[in-house]
């Protein structure tokens, strides 16, 4: 995966098995992964119960 990634001229990496995109963990396309990553952004008590596109601004701050 990340050698098709690099191809896309982006900066791309790994590091213990996690994929890193422009600063970001990369979150490949399988809805359980994402939507566990949805489930503990929304349920995150730091937060509070955000609308549903603020929620979805706090998860591209970290995600890509």
């Amino acid at each position: 995966m990340v050698q098709v990634l690099k191809k896309e001229d982006r900066l791309t990496w790994e590091e213990d098995r996690i994929v890193y995109m422009e600063e970001r963990i990369y979150v490949p396309n399988n809805k359980k992964t994402r939507e566990k990553i949805l489930k503990e952004n929304h349920d995150s008590v730091d937060i509070g119960h955000p609308e549903q596109q603020r929620i979805l601004e706090l998860i591209k701050q970290n995600y890509w």
